[in-house]
């Protein structure tokens, strides 16, 4: 289901027309909080080629990959999660899917593997808009929003094709874009 108002666990859809936008070009990105003073949200189906392991060598466990979640403090790692119990100062987003908590519970869980894959997510960055910023690129037609139709379970959505898969539940004129080429002067 589209709406037009972006809210706290929505999905925002990259129009087909963001070209050449290496962050948010074919991007799906989960909406972790809007208010007045702003908006913060992370790509979910931009996978980067490196593991937590690899970026964090004292973490032992499963290799968990990591995602760009955005343009804005790429140095940075942050987290979505579904395990609020086991992770404390989670912050809630909606149905089921939290955003962050205390880190050093997180590497305890995951070198002890209490936790898996399909409960928690990393990225590097986060995606961030000024007060009324995203709202200016609404109106300019640069985003589709969405409701999260998938709840917690959007963690185990994190591919690079959710896009396409976007696209074609949108469908009518969108039908087209989902199997044209990332770059359509490539075609």
């Amino acid at each position: 289901m589209t709406t037009n108002k972006p809210q706290k666990g929505k999905l925002l859809i990259a129009e087909p027309a963001i070209i050449g936008d290496v962050s948010f070009n074919r991007s799906v990105v989960l909406l972790a909080n809007h208010n007045e003073e702003g908006s913060v949200g992370f790509i979910l189906n931009k996978p980067l080629t490196f593991t937590l392991n690899e970026l964090i060598p004292e973490i032992k466990g499963d290799a968990m990959q990591i995602y760009n979640g955005g343009p804005v403090e790429q140095d940075n790692l942050y987290f979505l999660h579904k395990v609020p119990d086991l992770i404390p100062e989670s912050i809630e987003i909606s149905n089921g899917i939290y955003w962050g908590g205390d880190f050093d519970t997180v590497v305890d869980l995951i070198t002890s593997n209490k936790i898996s894959t399909d409960e928690i997510r990393f990225f590097l960055g986060y995606s961030g808009w000024d007060c009324n910023q995203l709202d200016s690129e609404l109106d300019a037609n640069a985003w589709i929003v969405t409701d999260n139709t998938y709840d917690k379970e959007i963690i185990n959505k994190c591919f690079p094709e959710l896009w396409k898969e976007k696209m074609l539940e949108l469908g009518g004129e969108y039908l087209l874009w989902s199997n044209a080429p990332e770059n359509p002067s490539n075609n």
